[in-house]
This record gives structure tokens, sequence and C-alpha cells, in this order.
């Protein structure tokens, strides 16, 4: 059975920074995407950043382009989501998302089959 868990959100003044961490369980092999999405109240969900854990390749959306950076450690299937310069804007649930059928990742929320419970972060002005 495949689980995907997020951790690391919390409350930080704008400007400051935060580290998100993403579990995948259950795959074989590490021929999986990880994608990071978010949900602020009343609004839809986004995409934000993807890895692929095979190829290392990854994306960024342009509002967090230079701001955050998405990595993978394969020996302990992780994802961290180092996000730095934070603004109130980036105030969401942020949710992390595993599949297995997606090559080369894509922050397309419908892609992606296994998800994780989010991680509230909140960024004050």
């Amino acid at each position: 059975e495949v689980q995907v868990v997020e951790s690391g959100g919390g409350s930080v003044q704008a400007g400051g920074s935060l580290r998100l961490s993403c579990t995948a369980s259950g795959f074989t092999f590490n021929n999986y995407a990880i994608g990071w999405f978010r949900q602020a109240p009343g609004k839809e969900r986004e995409g934000v950043s993807c890895i692929h854990m095979s190829d290392s390749h990854t994306y960024y959306v342009d509002s967090v382009k230079g701001r955050f950076t998405i990595s993978s450690d394969n020996a302990k299937n992780t994802v961290d989501l180092q996000m730095n310069s934070l603004e109130p804007e980036d105030t969401a649930v942020y949710y992390c998302a595993a599949d297995d059928n997606l090559d080369p990742c894509a922050v397309i929320d419908s892609y992606y089959d296994y998800w994780g419970q989010g991680t509230q972060v909140t960024v004050s002005a």
C-alpha cells in the first residue's frame, strides 16, 4: 500500500523560511514523481513544484521560482521543499502527492493518485 506523509509546516513572518518534507512509502522502485500543491481558504488547489525520483528533473511555478527549492533523497524516499523569502500569499495548506506513472513530473493534481493529508503554512505580514 502506498502512503504519502508530509510535515514541516508552521507559522513564520514574511521573509522567513520553512522546510517541508514528504515521505512516500510502498513503491518498489524510485520510478515515481512527487508533486507539491497548496490550497488557501476559499481558493482552488494549485500546483507548486514537482520532482521525479529517478531522473531528478524538477519544475516550479513562476510564483515560487527562485524562492523555493525541491530536492530528493532517494535512500530515504523523501522529498524536501525548502521555502525561502516567504510571503503572505504563500499561506496555505501544502499537500504532497505521488504517482508512479508520471515522467516527467507535472503540477497537475488530477495526474496524482496518492496524497498526503496536508501541512499548514502560515506567513504573517
